[in-house]
């Protein structure tokens, strides 16, 4: 049988086939959370997911797909995120030679002598915003400055979650407002705007959005607790200086992934460079370190320093300072500490994969679209249909390109610039994907940062806010631009 007759045997999904799996999916995921509370992601999140794509193939066995054809789907959506697995395992190997090198140690040993705890939150966003803006991309800042800055607040007894909240906020806003960032080149191009003008038409809705989160994080500093700081600090300095001989020569494994990553080098390299980096350092640097961590006395000085950076990569690092909060904080990283984020991706990718294949995504869409009537609706729809599209797809770029083609046109009916969609796009699926647990963006900071997504989306002003200020703009007509007869689409995507 021909691919064109398959195609006739199939039945185009109703409302209800649509919805069921997606109903049946935040049920599940409801009960997960409320069961098992932050630790629903390790593995109760998995099981609702998959039972959650059984039912979206059982209707699409119903609307007359095949097997083969489903599972086609599912292997194209998983497809789509083998490059953030990738990430996620290189930086897995990152963290823990960055520790064993003495790098992550000596990031928090001066963090703690330059950041006071009062205006900590609101430093932490705005330099992951700096940063994030020069290199183009949330998830380096993450797996570098982030997991420091997590360091120096529990180091100083303040609230990891607010800080991991304060990483995300300012990272994405560098990473969004970064002509060098993926998803700030991608929905320009999805759109059919340029770049610069996409950039300059954020400004309205992104600027306030980080200047409300800097508000929030500034008022949250100014009432933390700082009465036991000096105490502590003197301390934690003190074994810090005791174990790791902090200095700036441990910070190359972070210059070198920051140069890479300024050049525009793929993650994936720029990560695996930042690993070797970090295992060079803790060869030159800390060797009696590393030949002491493995206490093997049958082993010779040189193979025991092999061992111990190939444990750091596959397995992590295990501190022994013998102050608990520190221990806690540096026993961290390794691939294997990233195989459950690894199994929540391919358990969300995989409902994603069957809800596109049979249609039913397309479904909800179309049907969602029939209830826009104006500019301001059709807008604001389409931050509801990326944040859902991020939800179901577990994927910001799908979130991005499958709206972006589908509402492409509609814009152009109405007569609204490019720019407007693009940046809509950015407004919904960019900053709100490390909001869902199992979106890759979600299960990343949560398994890079060790904070669960459930505990710092409160935190996470700016991606809250930037949906609502944007939906604000639609509603009130704002910073809406028309559209040039010059940008009339010749051809549709």
């Amino acid at each position: 049988m021909s691919d064109k007759q398959k195609l006739n045997k199939h039945k185009q999904p109703s409302l209800l086939d649509a919805l069921a799996p997606v109903f049946a999916l935040i049920a599940m995921l409801g009960t997960a959370v409320y069961l098992f509370s932050s630790d629903s992601s390790s593995g109760a999140n998995q099981i609702a997911l998959i039972l959650a794509a059984c039912i979206a193939i059982l209707i699409g066995y119903k609307n007359g797909y095949s097997w083969n054809e489903m599972e086609r789907g599912i292997i194209k959506s998983i497809g789509v995120a083998t490059g953030a697995l990738l990430i996620l395992f290189t930086v897995g190997s990152l963290i823990g030679t960055w520790i064993l090198a003495g790098t992550v140690p000596t990031m928090i040993y001066y963090g703690m002598q330059i950041l006071h705890p009062q205006y900590f939150y609101a430093a932490s966003c705005i330099l992951c915003a700096v940063v994030a803006i020069s290199i183009g991309s949330s998830w380096t800042v993450a797996g570098t400055l982030g997991i420091a800055l997590i360091g120096i607040a529990s180091a100083m007894g303040l609230d990891i979650n607010i800080t991991a909240g304060a990483i995300i906020s300012g990272a994405y806003f560098g990473d969004k407002m970064s002509p060098l960032s993926d998803t700030t080149n991608l929905a320009p191009a999805v759109a059919g705007s340029d770049i610069f003008s996409h950039i300059k038409y954020m400004t309205w809705t992104t600027v306030p959005s980080i200047l409300i989160a800097l508000l929030v994080f500034t008022v949250l500093g100014l009432s933390a607790d700082a009465s036991s700081f000096n105490s502590e600090l003197g301390s934690s300095l003190a074994l810090l200086e005791q174990t790791y001989q902090p200095g700036l020569h441990l910070l190359i494994p972070l210059l070198v992934v920051l140069f890479f990553a300024n050049k525009k080098m793929p993650a994936f390299p720029t990560v695996i460079l930042g690993t070797i980096a970090g295992a060079i350092c803790a060869a030159m640097f800390q060797f009696d370190n590393v030949v002491s961590y493995v206490n093997d006395d049958n082993l010779v000085p040189i193979v025991a320093l092999i061992k111990g950076i190939w444990i750091a990569m596959f397995d992590g690092y295990v501190a022994t300072t013998g102050d608990a909060v520190l221990d806690n904080l540096l026993s961290r990283g390794g691939m294997s500490s990233m195989v459950t984020t690894v199994w929540l991706i391919l358990c969300a990718m995989t409902f994603g994969g069957v809800m596109e294949v049979t249609g039913s995504l397309s479904r909800l869409l179309e049907s969602i679209l029939s209830l826009v009537t104006g500019t301001s609706s059709l807008i604001i729809t389409t931050l509801g249909v990326c944040i859902g599209a991020n939800i179901i797809t577990a994927d910001q770029y799908i979130a991005i390109v499958l709206p972006g083609r589908m509402l492409k046109i509609e814009y152009q009916k109405r007569k609204l610039a490019p720019v407007n969609l693009s940046r809509t796009l950015e407004d919904s699926a960019t900053v709100t994907s490390p909001l869902i647990p199992w979106n890759t963006c979600g299960a990343f900071m949560a398994s890079t940062l060790g904070v669960a997504t459930i505990a710092y989306l409160p935190y996470a002003i700016f991606n809250l806010v930037c949906p609502f200020i944007s939906a604000s703009y639609a509603y009130f007509n704002i910073k809406i631009q028309p559209l040039d007869e010059s940008q009339m689409l010749t051809e549709e995507v």
